[in-house]
């Protein structure tokens, strides 16, 4: 049965990760409902192991784009500043304030379903004239928003990238550069938040650690996934990914407001 859910666990993540991992999504944020409704991970320990998920996939995709030179550049530098620290408050919160499954899978719903609504309206309206980094938001801005995504990564177990990701193409970034930086954030971010987790989970009974088997099975299928994702990126057409991932995210936020408020 533990490898059933094992080999499940691995095709959902290398499912979820290559249609992801081209626009700087982890594919956590799509893999959490998973882990909810079909897995039956209990609450908080579905954070800390999404977030493993996104530590042990991470290196797929990030291995290609550094293979590219994507990687390099004062963007990756911000994201990665501004969502560190925000990571670990937003576990502490987690743990201490929303740690029940009604609770949160209402949030889970909140944040989803605006964000898929965003994702479709930013990919059907005409979009803004790409801008070279520096003509976007100032510094100070991104690693703003770089903090207040890492405390709802932390949170949410989603690591930060698919929040970060369509609201910096929409201030006309590319895509070319908002994907590898999201998920270079991304994966620090994990990594420290799956650390806090760990650590929390020393100093309560509840369940605060990560589904280590599951979070690894996921991760493993999230690295092949995320590589061959990002390989494929400059031969997908960009529009069809952003409204799938738009349609994905709206869908389950619906589902999970149904499931919660009905």
């Amino acid at each position: 049965m533990e490898w059933g859910t094992g080999l499940a666990g691995l095709a959902a993540g290398l499912l979820i990760a290559v249609v992801t991992a081209p626009v700087g999504v982890s594919g956590a944020v799509f893999l959490l409902p998973v882990q909810l409704s079909v897995f039956a991970v209990p609450s908080p320990a579905v954070t800390p192991t999404n977030l493993l998920y996104n530590v042990v996939a991470g290196p797929g995709a990030l291995l290609r784009y550094l293979r590219t030179g994507a990687l390099h550049g004062p963007l990756v530098r911000q994201l990665v500043l501004g969502t560190l620290p925000g990571v670990v408050v937003g576990a502490v919160i987690r743990v201490f304030a929303i740690p029940g499954p009604t609770v949160f899978k209402a949030l889970v719903a909140v944040f989803l379903l605006p964000l898929g609504v965003w994702l479709i309206a930013r990919t059907l309206l005409p979009p803004p004239e790409p801008k070279p980094y520096g003509g976007g938001p100032s510094a100070r801005t991104v690693t703003g928003l770089a903090l207040a995504v890492g405390v709802v990564g932390g949170i949410y177990g989603i690591g930060g990238g698919s929040l970060l990701g369509p609201v910096l193409v929409g201030r006309g970034i590319p895509v070319a550069k908002v994907a590898p930086a999201a998920l270079a954030s991304t994966f620090a971010t994990s990594v420290v938040g799956a650390a806090t987790y760990a650590l929390l989970s020393l100093a309560d009974s509840g369940n605060i650690a990560p589904h280590w088997f599951l979070g690894l099975a996921c991760g493993l299928g999230g690295l092949i996934g995320g590589y061959l994702g990002a390989r494929l990126q400059p031969h997908l057409p960009e529009r069809a990914l952003r409204l799938l991932l738009g349609t994905l995210a709206a869908g389950v936020g619906v589902l999970y407001a149904v499931e919660t408020f009905s």
